[in-house]
């Protein structure tokens, strides 16, 4: 880690976008996204959620802003340490350099540091060169019996340790995080269309003969969009994920768990009475949609096109909704129209009327994994304790 990305990943946080922290600090959109990896990967967390050019810090990454904060503030008191003002470019200066310069001053020779730390004098040597010249400022002076620091290093001194802890405690809760991680499956679900969904049964009962068959080894279930679950296997923040698609996007494998028959919502005198004009029916009620990164707007978008002319298309309604108990609630009670898996209504209370849309329209589910990282046994096993429930067996490969 270097202290330029430390500054343009504060920056990032503080200005709220890539761009942004970019102008700010007059570097290149792409070198700021650069920076934002390494430090992702060095701290081992996702820092944002992306949503075109905005992005949002993770709530794991808020609870490290004020490390970041503080880090950056010292960085800057540390370049002011050694020149009146920080320099317009940050200089490539990494903490393990800044490390070595500190134990070189604790041991009060190059040649006592270099045993310690297991590295070549003349390698060592260099390093520090190189930092004096990256700082722009004498730090040692060498002489025979070792080296002296400068009045400049002995003032540094202090601020390289103090950023040395600060990034420790960043490190060390990353450390903390991978040893939870590797005995971790990490699951990544579309979101379930209310608690009496077949979706949300499925992974409860998963979940709970999981948790029973192997405590030692924790299972974390994570909801979102079928598109965000696909960037999330391939960044490796999922092991696996269940998608609302049927076919299973290439570079993954996986398995088919269920399929359920999708059907047409609405208030029952409308249905009744134009069930059999779908046309005039569709562009007479609004009709309640999915996000478009839903596998479910994607059947939707589908059997609209596959029942309406172009010029009928444009006559129709659509209100994008991103959670289904909402759009049942606006189907149920505020007239719209959706089209919705039917077993997830016919568990409503009071369940509006329906028409099937016949085989061609279905919601499947499908559990997928990056190809080459994933058991297909574990696989197989996971979709065995969805479909069987809370009886299923308990005797599981660690």
């Amino acid at each position: 880690m270097d202290i330029a990305t430390i500054l343009l990943v504060e920056a990032v946080m503080r200005e709220g976008g890539i761009r942004r922290a970019a102008t700010s600090s007059g570097r290149a959109p792409s070198s700021v996204s650069a920076a934002v990896r390494r430090f992702e990967q060095a701290v081992s967390i996702p820092l944002f959620r992306r949503d075109g050019s905005l992005v949002t810090l993770t709530l794991e990454s808020r609870a490290r802003q004020v490390d970041v904060a503080e880090a950056s503030d010292t960085i800057r008191a540390l370049l002011t340490t050694v020149n009146t003002e920080p320099p317009a470019v940050i200089p490539p200066v990494s903490l393990v350099a800044l490390d070595r310069f500190v134990r070189i001053a604790r041991a009060g020779s190059i040649r006592a540091a270099a045993r310690t730390l297991g590295l070549g004098q003349p390698q060592l040597t260099r390093q520090i060169a190189d930092l004096e010249r990256h700082l722009q400022c004498r730090l040692l002076d060498r002489s025979h019996g070792g080296i002296v620091c400068t009045p400049a290093a002995l003032d540094l001194i202090p601020e390289v340790e103090r950023l040395l802890d600060i990034w420790a405690r960043l490190t060390r809760a990353s450390a903390d995080r991978f040893r939870r991680d590797v005995t971790t499956w990490r699951l990544g679900a579309v979101m379930p269309l209310g608690p009496e969904s077949e979706i949300a049964r499925m992974l409860a009962a998963l979940t709970a003969t999981w948790h029973r068959s192997r405590p030692r080894q924790a299972l974390f279930i994570s909801s979102t969009t079928a598109d965000e679950l696909l960037a999330g296997l391939k960044s490796r923040r999922f092991d696996a994920a269940l998608l609302d698609i049927a076919g299973i996007p290439a570079d993954f494998d996986g398995r088919l768990v269920s399929e359920t028959a999708l059907v047409l919502a609405g208030p029952t005198p409308a249905l009744s009475e134009m069930g059999g004009d779908l046309p005039r029916l569709l562009a007479t009620y609004p009709i309640a949609v999915p996000s478009a990164r839903s596998g479910l707007r994607r059947e939707v978008t589908r059997f609209l096109e596959d029942t309406l002319s172009e010029a009928e298309r444009r006559r129709v309604t659509l209100v994008e909704v991103d959670s289904i108990p909402v759009i049942i609630n606006l189907v149920s009670h505020h007239g719209y129209l959706s089209v919705l898996p039917e077993t997830s209504l016919s568990r409503v209370q009071r369940p509006p009327a329906m028409i099937r849309l016949g085989p061609l329209y279905r919601q499947s589910l499908t559990l997928v994994w990056p190809r080459g990282a994933f058991s297909s046994e574990v696989g197989d096993l996971m979709i065995g304790m969805m479909k069987t429930g809370p009886q299923a067996a308990t005797t599981l490969p660690e």
